[in-house]
């Protein structure tokens, strides 16, 4: 199971958007949001992470400037933070890339690499020699070592060492990134490439100082709400695991931050299982061997940037949010849309769908709710318009697309379901040869969440899996099931 982003850098997040929040609702938003670095660190104070209070501040700068929804990249190193918040509130659209690299914040690690430790024995069996299949590694002096313009840091003689003495340094941004978006550089920094990268936030939640950061959309979402405009709140399923109140209780509290509707996403979910049920069954009768979902975004974007050849087995269906904020349009052309997200990758869903005006993470949710002193457990209950069914509400835990699907099939079509739970080299590498082979050994409906654990494991959640998944499951299990199977 991937971890969320760590609890020191996660408070250190919503500290700055509590406070930027604030700052907006207050009567000098500019101003206020220039002084947060300095209230967060006032002279004299504790200086807990770097080596001095100026440091700190610049730290929390950059942080700040994510906060706006601003590229820390873009920015000038003399330009004032309230100079950016003005340049924030003038913006018509969100910026277009969903994350920015702070580089005060990154440390700057050390390139990966494998390397002999002074544990080696420099042992007559000499197995790291024997297992490099690239002639990486040498004996030299009674001691292993390795040609790092050969080796491909494979860590195969790490593996076979039988003192352990041969060691594997990663990078952990880098190493969490599945398609080698994110590399060093010309100055040793974290650096993303966006022609590559699939936004799907492990490198957010990887790195243990926090240097690779969302950029947040809460400013452009709280100027709507000022300006008088009918806001709906479109929640991803995921989110009735996060927070301790009930689903009721949660749309009253949303509805207090000035929202005017508040749906599940789920409604759209619902879409998406009939749709995908009856496509699946339409591609098993002519003949296809499998057929992979299509909801994740993070997904999508793999397969158009680095799968094209997986694309003939993609479902075409549409994803839940997509479905959900086209009813939504139908009904309310004026509203503007609010996805709660727990990822990154739904940003890039967003800016290809003029349906889904903005995204908010439940990180930011959460701020929010602090920053206008919104006790979730202590509101009362509200019913949403529609009752979605167990199916599509279970949609955010892994398998759940998967058996929705099935639920529409009748006996003798049932898919054969495998879960490529959380997307990484070796599971991609799978993906290309199901492509490649025409069929897959495991399944012919292969369900794939970027993130483990489904989006319950997304990188914007706030509540640990464990608990989310049993909170969510209580909810689905008060659900109605789906009445409706797709006939033949």
């Amino acid at each position: 199971m991937a971890t969320n982003t760590p609890k020191q850098t996660s408070h250190l997040k919503r500290e700055i958007l509590v406070r930027l929040i604030k700052a907006y609702l207050s009567d000098n938003f500019e101003e206020n949001t220039r002084l947060i670095p300095y209230d967060m660190r006032p002279k004299g104070s504790e200086v807990p992470y770097r080596c001095c209070i100026h440091q700190e501040r610049a730290v929390l700068r950059d942080r700040v400037i994510a906060g706006l929804g601003l590229s820390i990249e873009d920015a000038e190193d003399s330009e004032l933070l309230s100079s950016l918040a003005k340049k924030a509130l003038e913006r018509k659209e969100p910026e277009e890339h969903p994350l920015t690299v702070l580089h005060t914040a990154c440390h700057g690690c050390v390139p990966s690499r494998i390397y002999v430790t002074d544990l080696c024995q420099g042992c007559v069996a000499r197995p790291c020699e024997s297992t490099c299949r690239f002639g990486a590694i040498k004996v030299e002096h009674g001691k292993s070592v390795i040609d790092p313009s050969k080796c491909k840091n494979c860590g195969m003689c790490a593996q076979v060492c039988p003192y352990q003495a041969i060691a594997k340094i990663i990078v952990p941004c880098e190493n969490a990134c599945p398609v080698g978006a994110i590399t060093k550089d010309e100055d040793g920094l974290a650096h993303i490439d966006f022609e590559k990268c699939i936004s799907c936030g492990k490198c957010v939640s990887a790195c243990p100082f926090g240097a690779v950061h969302k950029k947040s959309q809460v400013i452009d979402i709280l100027k709507a709400i000022k300006e008088g405009k009918k806001l709906v709140a479109m929640l991803a399923p995921a989110i009735m695991g996060q927070l301790p109140c009930t689903p009721k209780q949660l749309k009253q509290a949303i509805m207090k931050l000035g929202f005017s509707d508040v749906i599940e996403v789920a409604e759209g979910a619902d879409i998406t299982s009939a749709n995908e049920a009856a496509e699946f069954k339409e591609r098993m009768e002519k003949g296809d061997k499998f057929m992979t979902t299509s909801c994740c975004a993070a997904y999508n974007e793999l397969v158009e940037k680095h799968l094209p050849e997986i694309k003939p087995f993609r479902s075409e269906t549409k994803t839940p949010a997509y479905y959900t904020a086209e009813l939504v349009k139908k009904e309310m052309p004026d509203a503007v849309t609010v996805f709660f997200s727990p990822c990154v990758a739904k940003r890039r869903e967003a800016m290809q769908n003029p349906n889904i005006d903005f995204v908010l993470n439940f990180e930011e949710l959460g701020a929010w709710f602090i920053a206008m002193n919104v006790q979730v457990a202590d509101c009362d209950e509200a019913d949403y318009r529609k009752e979605s069914s167990a199916q599509a509400r279970n949609f955010a835990n892994t398998g759940g697309v998967a058996a929705a699907v099935n639920s529409l099939l009748e006996d003798d079509e049932k898919a054969q379901a495998y879960v490529v739970d959380g997307l990484n080299k070796q599971s991609i590498r799978d993906l290309k040869k199901f492509a490649k082979n025409g069929q897959c050994e495991f399944g012919n409906l292969i369900e794939v969440m970027a993130c483990t654990g489904g989006c319950l494991g997304g990188s914007s959640t706030i509540n640990a899996y464990k608990p989310a998944l049993k909170q969510l499951t209580n909810y689905v299990n008060e659900s109605p099931e789906i009445k409706t199977v797709v006939k033949k």
